[in-house]
């Protein structure tokens, strides 16, 4: 390694063996990483500054939610769509997912009276439009833009919306259709995979006929209105219930934006959760993707109005997808045991992101809080 010169910084190596062994992975992730932790770190003392003033809270809360929100769940949603279409222009991506928010919104906005989350809000716990704020809610999209950067897939409905509920009812009833919709999206691509693995690697063969791409993009942009129905509560619950046309605008606009930003990066950096699963970059394996779990999501939509988490059932599609694929390949224990670790780190992210967003419900509401002692030491 070279000699630095006095009163000069030491050069860093280039190669990453050294330079972790010399200074740390801990090391490493600050310096790859400083640019967005200085972003964090802003954020914060924003967050701080700005939450005991409700009208500015809601929206810059709204800001760091409507991105963080996206980013987070891009890989369900988008993820698929993006790695299999990366010979497209971005732009013609982006205009063809913005225009489907955009008349998904406005559809919502306009048939139920300024609500633009297709009155996933109007369910008791979230119906009331937050008066006031304290740091920990405007905290939490910002911890959420954390954990996406480094990968974590955590349910924005149980990060963003928990935080916001005032009894624990809402977020028991969140948690039981989150379970139920995992364990569905789970045995359903399990038994389609063990039953037409074969079949459907007879369909991935060769190159992909043009009718595959014209289906993926029209189930694609099903999907993504489905979720959009879904999950657009977890952004919209800082704001009032009801929107004005200036205020539909707004929202409306700095999403349109953000997209557009997301679709030119390609996907965050959690797009790798969709990169290392088999076959994906496939258009034909992505549009079967998309259909099983837009099915999916709109019976769980179509069940009732409790917001649920669209992240626990696209982690247990894949789940079900990779087991399924795993069982008919007939490999060795080796690769069962690669599936395993996929499946358990997949499961554990999420747990992890459910397990904070509790604490934090817990730590901010003193009704909750009440709840709780009340059922241990009654």
């Amino acid at each position: 390694m070279a000699k630095a010169k006095k009163g000069k910084r030491p050069i860093v190596p280039t190669k990453p063996y050294k330079f972790r062994k010399r200074y740390g992975l801990f090391d490493v992730v600050l310096r790859k990483e400083k640019k967005f932790l200085y972003f964090i770190a802003f954020s914060m003392i924003v967050a701080g500054v700005v939450y005991p003033y409700a009208s500015i809270a809601m929206w810059v809360g709204f800001a760091f939610a409507g991105y963080s929100a996206i980013a987070n769940d891009s890989i369900q949603t988008i993820g698929t769509f993006i790695v299999s279409n990366e010979d497209k222009k971005w732009y013609w991506q982006w205009l063809f997912m913005g225009t489907i928010f955009l008349g998904t919104v406005f559809y919502s906005w306009y048939m139920f009276n300024g609500d633009v989350t297709y009155q996933r809000l109007s369910s008791k716990g979230f119906d009331q439009t937050p008066d006031n704020f304290v740091f920990l809610q405007l905290a939490a999209p910002i911890i959420l833009l954390l954990m996406t950067r480094f990968r974590i897939p955590v349910s924005t409905t149980f990060m963003l919306l928990s935080v916001f509920t005032i009894n624990s009812g809402a977020i028991v009833s969140m948690i039981n259709k989150s379970l139920l919709g995992y364990v569905a999206a789970f045995v359903v691509a399990l038994i389609i995979y063990l039953l037409l693995t074969k079949v459907l690697k007879k369909f991935v063969k060769g190159k992909a006929h043009g009718s595959w791409v014209i289906a993926q993009w029209v189930i694609s942009g099903f999907l993504w209105h489905t979720w959009l129905a879904q999950d657009l509560a977890n952004v919209a619950v800082y704001l009032p219930r009801q929107l004005s046309a200036i205020e539909f605008i707004a929202f409306a606009g700095f999403i349109f934006l953000g997209l557009g930003f997301m679709f030119y990066m390609r996907g965050e950096k959690i797009q790798n959760i969709i990169n290392e699963k088999s076959d994906v970059r496939d258009v034909r394996s992505a549009t079967i993707i998309d259909l099983i779990y837009s099915i999916i999501l709109y019976y769980f939509k179509e069940i009732n109005n409790v917001p649920m988490s669209t992240t626990w059932v696209f982690v247990g599609l894949l789940a079900g997808r990779e087991l399924g694929m795993r069982i008919r390949a007939q490999d060795s224990s080796v690769k069962f045991a690669k599936t395993f670790n996929l499946i358990g780190k997949d499961v554990l992210s999420v747990t992890i992101g459910l397990v904070i967003s509790v604490v934090m419900a817990v730590a901010i509401n003193p009704v909750i809080q009440e709840e709780i002692i009340n059922f241990l030491f009654k």
